[in-house]
């Protein structure tokens, strides 16, 4: 007879020692199963663990079954179902023979495994089950078929709602739920009547798209218990994750029918709009869109904590009207950062002209993309008050861009306000964007000033009218990107290629064409990138001498216009590929990604000097290569020594394998 195994006498050595262990060392069995019987429950936690990685067999299945049979050790008895529960399928013909132990609470500790389980195969023995003697077995077998499913266990649970036992109909409504199952509406709604089952009964209803659903769950708002209320919102957020398009607004429909009489519910759902639980968060959402509750604005956009419920959020907001807009202007320093981001985007449809003062208050201490999304509301006003802010805000580069949108917004209820504030600060030459907004907003009546500036003595002005030409229709405006391609100053020559990719028509191949070969290599960078917008297929030619071209950043935007073009030819690409610059051979590997000869590319390239051309060949396996390059990726795996360029080959094989 083996001595008994012994461990330290110290909880934390007993634990790092159990953590140590190989689960498929010989004899490590039986000291795991003495860590299942230890005092601490971080012992036994960490036995069990160990357990679940040992070979699963149906010898350590019986072992740990037959811990289960030691009365008196309850620590160690749960300890092995967590075990047992991590086998997977070895445990499952001993724990189905152990629902006929004559022990009720071996029978339940069979059933409550085979729950964790989820296994299919054992839905007919624990339907077969449920004639047990002993409510507590039968009660774990119902819990344990909510868990498993299947069309025999649906048919059971759904017969156990009828059963005279209240914890059997409760575990029966509980597992139906789960298994998203909804019993006939006159079954549940018989239900509601038990106070016991009253929770679980409501949050079936929000499985049900039924108007006399909808109704009953609205009652359960007036409960006096918060449980009950909370199962009813929850049900009322189901049904609107449900419910899609017109089904959501005719959802809202029926709720502001059935809400309306009831008393004031305004204190509930503020409460409820707090709840850490999303679906009664989202059920108060609807109850809040329905009854239109200006008053609770400001809790229903705390609700943008949760990121699941942002389209709700905005839904509610934008529901409130102007009424919850004021609300959120007032309060919107106190809310926290997704909040206010999400009053922020609902203020943009919320806002009249009794906003342009607090918008702009905002501004003196909003950040970031906050500040974009307050501009974009001052030019929802539809007021001439927020011109002036809005024009002195195009001091700011990054918003230039949602400046010009708001103030073109603007010029469709005060246009004359709009462009004479915009001629004025070109005329004090305030900056270069409101050049565009003018162009923008006053279409070709502004071209004699765009004309003008063409000429300017200072560079950036000439640009900023030739970018501002791409906003005029007509020749006018081309002429001017013609003339500026031949500008003395690079950065007017930039902008005039860049002007000229906006632009486009047939003759833009031919106008640019001498900037292709201009002196500065920013300018033919512009230009190349020109080509490939534009569609100047004409230029073809002069694209693929470029991707040849010593410097990489030129080389690269080439590779890159051809694609666009669709003229990046095999050999085009291959030549490429042996730039000294992996910039540019990435650049080429992306162009053929999607074609055979990218695929040979990119085996050609699996052992290429730079770990960053190698992992950029391996994603093109893994997109568009089959299964014959398989050998290869797996060639190149096992030698590969840089981290990320492994990871890339890893994923390739991976995907290959599969195809």
């Amino acid at each position: 007879m083996s001595p008994p195994i012994e461990l330290p006498v110290a909880e934390e050595a007993r634990y790092l020692a159990l953590q140590a262990l190989d689960p498929c060392a010989a004899g490590v069995l039986e000291i795991l199963v003495v860590g299942l019987h230890d005092e601490s429950w971080r012992v036994r936690h960490v036995a069990a663990e160990a357990l679940k990685r040992m070979p699963a067999s149906t010898e350590l299945a019986a072992r740990l079954i037959a811990v289960l049979g030691e009365r008196g050790e309850t620590g160690a008895r749960n300890a092995a179902a967590e075990a047992l529960a991590g086998l997977g399928g070895v445990a499952l013909e001993p724990l189905l023979g152990l629902l006929a132990h004559p022990d009720p609470d071996q029978r339940k500790f069979a059933a409550d495994i085979l729950g964790q389980l989820g296994q299919r195969g054992a839905e007919a023995s624990l339907v077969r089950a449920l004639a047990d003697p002993d409510l507590n077995v039968r009660v774990a077998i119902a819990e344990a078929l909510g868990r498993i499913g299947g069309a025999q266990a649906l048919q059971a649970l759904e017969t156990l709602l009828e059963d005279a036992e209240p914890l059997l109909r409760l575990s029966a409504l509980e597992g139906l739920t789960q298994l998203q199952h909804a019993a006939p509406l006159p079954l549940v709604l018989s239900l509601l009547s038990d106070a016991r089952l009253q929770r679980s009964a409501y949050r079936m209803l929000g499985l049900i798209l039924d108007v006399e659903a909808t109704e009953r769950i609205c009652l359960g708002l007036t409960s006096d218990l918060r449980s009950v209320r909370e199962a009813a919102l929850s049900a009322l957020g189901m049904q609107a994750s449900r419910a899609e398009g017109e089904g959501h607004g005719a959802l809202e429909a029926v709720v502001r029918r059935a809400l309306r009489p009831l008393p004031a519910l305004g204190p509930r759902l503020a409460d409820a709009l707090a709840s850490e639980d999303a679906l009664v968060c989202a059920g108060a959402l609807v109850a809040v869109a329905s009854l239109g509750d200006a008053t609770l604005a400001i809790p229903v956009a705390e609700c943008a904590r949760e990121a699941r419920l942002i389209r709700e959020v905005l839904h509610t907001l934008d529901g409130l009207g102007r009424e919850g807009g004021r609300e959120l202007l007032q309060r919107l320093p106190e809310l926290s950062l997704p909040a206010r981001a999400a009053a922020a985007e609902a203020l943009v449809e919320l806002v009249d002209a009794t906003a342009v003062a607090p918008l702009c208050a905002l501004l003196e201490w909003m950040e970031g993309d906050l500040r974009a999304v307050v501009v974009r509301a001052l030019g929802r006003t539809g007021s001439a008050t927020a011109v002036a802010p809005l024009v002195d805000l195009m001091l700011e580069p990054p918003l230039e861009g949602a400046v010009i949108r708001a103030l073109a917004g603007l010029a469709e209820t005060c246009p004359a306000e709009v462009l004479a504030a915009l001629e004025d600060a070109v005329a004090r030459r305030s900056t270069p964007a409101t050049v565009v907004a003018l162009a923008r907003v006053g279409g070709v009546p502004a071209l004699p000033t765009l004309k003008r500036l063409a000429r300017a003595a200072e560079p950036r002005w000439r640009a900023a009218a030739v970018m501002a030409a791409c906003e005029l229709d007509g020749d006018a405006g081309r002429e001017l990107v013609r003339s500026a391609l031949a500008d003395e100053s690079v950065p007017v020559r930039i902008a005039a290629a860049r002007a000229m990719a906006r632009l486009g028509g047939p003759d833009a191949g031919a106008l640019l064409s001498p900037v292709l070969r201009d002196e500065d290599l920013s300018v033919r960078v512009a230009a190349v990138e020109a080509v490939g917008a534009s569609g100047a297929v004409d230029r073809v030619p002069e694209l693929v001498d470029l991707t040849r071209h010593p410097d990489g950043a030129l080389a690269v935007v080439a590779v890159r216009a051809l694609a666009r073009l669709g003229a990046a030819e095999p050999g085009v690409l291959r030549e490429a590929a042996r730039h000294p610059d992996v910039e540019v051979v990435k650049a080429a590997l992306t162009a053929g990604a999607e074609s055979a000869a990218g695929v040979t590319m990119a085996l050609s390239l699996l052992r290429h000097p730079s770990w960053d051309v190698r992992a950029a060949a391996a994603r093109v396996l893994g997109t568009s290569a089959g299964p014959d390059c398989l050998p290869a990726a797996r060639q190149a795996l096992e030698a590969e020594s840089d981290a990320l360029a492994l990871q890339a080959l890893s994923d390739a094989v991976e995907r290959l394998l599969r195809r």
